[in-house]
C-alpha cells in the first residue's frame, strides 16, 4: 500500500538566524534522572517479555515523577537528610496466558530493580538504598490499548495518535551544547575533576557569530575540603571548556557556576552530584528532547520519548525514526543543507503507514526542490519500511532518546 509522503522546501536554517538558543540538561539533572529511570524500566520489561515470552508485550510507564529532597552540603562532606522521591508510573501486562496456564509478571520488582541499576549506573554518589526513595504505580493496561497491541498482523498497529520530529544535522551552537556536557560528564573527565557532578546544565546562546555558554555544575562537598579548592577545580574546569569551546568558529564567552557568591560563602555545593537532594525536582518528558539537546529555534515534538514501549508506540518510534531519516536526507541527498521529518500516527494503523510522513528541506544555493524531493521521499519511504529495526536500537540503546 502506497504510503502519504511530502517532500517541501523551507527557506530558512537554524544557523542562518542572528539569535540562537540551545540547551543540554546533563544526566544528573532531575529531569534527565526521571526519563533514564522511566527508559531503564520499559527496556527491563521488554527484555523480560522477550526472555520469557519470546515477544515484547504492552507497557508504557513513560509518566515519571522526582521529588527533590532535603540535604546539607558542606565543603568536606555532609548528608542527605531526606531522601529524594522517585515515582514512575504507566500501564504493562502483568498477567499472560502461556502454556495453558497464567503466568502473573513481577512488575514492580523489575521496574525498582531497573531504576536501582541505572542510578547506580550512572551517578558515582548517589547510593539507591540510602538517597533514593522508589515506588512503582505500574497497572495493567486498558483493554482497547491491549487489544490493539495484541492484533496478529504482520505490522504491529499504532497504539496513540501522536507526531514524532527529527531533524539535522546539528548546528555549530547546538554540537557545542552537547559536546561540553557530554566532556564534563565523561568517565576520563571525572577521573581527572571526581569534584564535579553529573548535574551539569549548559545554556548556549548566539547572537550572530559570538556564543555565551553559561554552564551549571553541581560539585561533590565531600571531595572538596574548602574554599580554596572549589575555586582551584573551577579554574581548572574553565580552561578544559574555553579549550574546547576554541576548537569552534564561534567568538565564545563562558560562564561558569555563575550562582556563586564567595562574598557569602556561597557555591554549588551538593552531596551527591545532583541538585535533586535539595534545589529542584523532575518530571519525565520536561528535559532534552529526542536527539540530547534543547532547541527552542527548531521544529520539534513534546512528546517524551522516554518509558514508552517500543514496538507501536509511535511517540517514541516516530520521534527516533524522524531523527535517523532527517540524518539520511542530509548525507545522502545531494544539496540539502537541514532537513526537518514530521510524521503523524492514527492509532489503529500500521506504524509503518502513518498519516503523513513530511520532510521540509533547506537547499543549498543552486538546488532545487524537484531536484531533492525524489530521493528525499525515497529515504521516508525506506525508513517506514524498516521502522521494526528501531525497536532493537532502541533496546540497545544505541538512539539517543533525552
Amino acid at each position: 500500500m502506497p504510503r502519504n509522503l511530502h517532500v517541501e522546501s523551507i527557506p530558512q536554517s537554524v544557523s542562518d538566524l542572528e539569535v540562537e538558543i540551545v540547551e543540554r540538561k546533563g544526566i544528573g539533572h532531575p529531569d534527565s534522572i526521571i526519563d533514564g529511570a522511566c527508559e531503564a524500566v520499559s527496556i527491563a520489561l521488554s527484555k523480560y517479555y522477550l526472555k520469557n515470552f519470546g515477544v515484547i508485550f504492552h507497557h508504557n510507564v513513560d509518566k515519571g515523577l522526582l521529588v527533590g529532597g532535603t540535604s546539607n552540603a558542606v565543603f568536606g562532606g555532609g548528608r542527605v537528610i531526606d531522601p529524594i522521591y522517585i515515582l514512575v508510573a504507566g500501564r504493562a501486562t502483568d498477567i499472560v496466558p502461556f502454556n495453558g496456564k497464567e503466568v502473573r509478571i513481577p512488575v514492580e520488582e523489575i521496574s525498582k530493580a531497573a531504576i536501582a541499576d541505572y542510578i547506580k549506573g550512572t551517578m558515582r554518589f548517589l547510593d539507591p538504598k540510602k538517597h533514593l526513595r522508589l515506588e512503582t504505580m505500574i497497572r495493567q493496561g486498558s483493554p482497547d490499548l491491549i487489544s490493539v497491541f495484541l492484533r496478529k498482523k504482520q505490522m504491529p498497529v499504532a497504539n496513540d495518535t501522536s507526531v514524532g520530529v527529527g531533524f539535522a544535522p546539528l548546528s555549530q551552537t547546538e554540537r557545542t551544547v552537547l559536546e561540553i556536557e557530554k566532556m564534563l560528564n565523561s568517565g576520563k573527565f571525572k577521573k581527572k575533576f571526581p569534584e564535579v557532578g553529573e548535574d551539569v546544565k549548559v545554556m548556549g546562546l548566539r547572537v550572530k557569530n559570538k556564543l555565551t555558554v553559561t554552564v551549571a555544575a553541581a560539585m561533590v562537598s565531600g571531595k572538596i575540603p574548602d574554599a580554596s579548592h572549589y575555586e582551584s577545580v573551577m579554574g581548572d574546569v574553565r580552561s578544559e571548556v574555553e579549550d574546547l569551546l576554541a576548537k569552534g568558529s564561534l567568538e565564545a564567552n563562558l560562564r561558569l557556576n555563575s550562582g556563586d557568591d564567595p562574598k557569602r560563602g556561597s557555591y554549588y555545593l551538593t552531596v551527591t552530584g545532583t541538585s535533586a537532594e535539595q534545589g529542584d525536582d523532575g518530571n519525565t518528558g520536561r528535559g532534552n528532547r529526542v536527539n540530547g539537546v534543547i532547541s527552542p529555534m527548531r521544529q520539534y515534538s513534546m512528546e517524551a520519548t522516554a518509558g514508552k514501549n517500543p514496538v507501536n508506540h509511535t511517540g517514541k518510534l516516530f520521534n527516533a525514526v524522524a531523527i535517523l531519516a532527517a540524518d539520511r536526507i542530509v548525507k545522502e541527498v545531494k544539496g540539502v543543507r537541514e532537513a526537518y521529518v514530521r510524521i503523524l500516527s492514527r492509532i489503529g494503523n500500521p506504524i509503518d503507514q502513518p498519516l503523513i510522513a513530511s520532510a521540509a528541506l533547506v537547499l543549498a544555493k543552486g538546488t532545487s526542490i524537484s531536484q531533492a524531493r525524489p530521493e528525499a521521499l525515497a529515504v521516508l519511504d525506506e525508513s517506514l519500511a524498516e521502522i521494526r529495526d528501531v525497536t532493537n536500537l532502541i533496546l540497545e540503546s544505541k538512539i539517543v532518546l533525552f
